[in-house]
């Protein structure tokens, strides 16, 4: 399998995407998350995504030279709207402006709407929290998992992130999404002909299923039940009905160039990690090592950050067709 270093990684996505009609600054955008996401053992949002994204770009179902625009509504809420481009660089504005509105007042939000698939959702608050911040983000995905009880998706896969900074280190950052495991396990299933393990998800009859395209026609298995459906209730509210963005039943896929731009929205808050109490970060701090001291346990992204590590050092293993297919498009 062949090896990139992370800097060819991101020449590859970028001039991919480039070349498919997307302008250099987003483009450049694009390839930061995607190869960090690899480079963290996130491949269902990592490079696997180049080609799915290119072909939405030169359907016009993404914007390729889109420039998200910034309003300030409230001194403490910004309004960002990604114009139907990639979600990346609406997010990146998000996360230059946060901090220093968080440092005036304590606390600071951004609303970004008319966006796309935010990728790995612990990258932009873990960004925030290496700047001092306290960091949350909800996401709405299009339609994928139905109210419990129901048959019928209403809600996304709805993920959600944390991070907060603790001293001398990277900060601590909780990544997940609502269903039992993320639909890009599934997808990747389906690419490679495999079956998914029961649980995952269900047929478009409701039915439990281990076939990975009969899993994508149907809906997936929320995480603990109906409090996992609950929790995607509240995230379509913050990220798409606070912030003007379509709900998940009302978006289209994101991962074919089929359809109209999907719309879809993300929230982002920010707190000042000392704004309440001066020894916020120390306290984290002091939590985080009584987990650690304990054998067999270990912090939330732990493993994702020994990954990165390795990638920086050694590069990323890319498979043979999936590199062949973005040198193609």
């Amino acid at each position: 399998m062949p090896i990139l270093s992370l800097t060819e990684a991101h020449a590859l996505a970028a001039d991919a995407l480039v070349r498919c009609g997307t302008a250099q600054a987003p483009a450049a955008s694009v390839a930061r998350a995607l190869v960090g996401a690899e480079a963290e053992g996130l491949t269902g949002h990592g490079l696997s995504r180049v080609p799915a994204y290119g072909a939405q770009v030169r359907s016009g179902k993404v914007v390729g030279d889109a420039q998200p625009r910034l309003e300030r509504r409230r001194p403490g809420l910004l309004a960002i709207d990604a114009a139907h481009g990639f979600a990346y660089p609406a997010i990146d504005l998000a996360v230059e402006a946060l901090p220093d509105l968080a440092r005036q007042q304590g606390i600071a939000a951004a609303g970004i709407r008319r966006s796309h698939h935010c990728g790995a959702a612990g990258r932009p608050v873990e960004a925030l929290a290496a700047q001092g911040c306290l960091a949350l983000l909800f996401a709405n995905t299009p339609a994928a998992m139905a109210p419990w009880g129901g048959s019928r998706a209403v809600f996304g896969t709805n993920p959600l992130a944390f991070a907060c900074p603790l001293p001398d280190r990277a900060p601590l950052v909780v990544d997940l999404a609502l269903s039992k495991v993320a639909r890009a396990n599934i997808v990747g299933a389906a690419k490679r002909g495999e079956a998914i393990p029961e649980g995952w998800a269900l047929d478009a009859e409701g039915r439990p299923t281990t076939d990975a395209k009969a899993a994508l026609a149907g809906t997936m298995v929320p995480l603990g039940d109906a409090k996992g459906t609950a929790l995607a209730l509240m995230v379509e509210l913050l990220a798409a009905g606070l912030v003007g963005a379509r709900f998940a039943g009302e978006a289209s896929s994101f991962l074919d160039a089929e359809g109209d731009p999907p719309g879809t929205g993300q929230l982002i808050l920010a707190l000042d990690a000392t704004a309440l109490s001066p020894d916020g970060p120390a306290r984290f701090a002091a939590l985080a090592a009584s987990i650690e001291a304990q054998d067999g346990t270990r912090l939330p992204g732990a493993r994702r950050l020994a990954l990165r590590r390795r990638a920086a050092a050694e590069g990323l293993s890319v498979p043979d067709a999936l590199l062949t297919e973005i040198r193609a498009l």
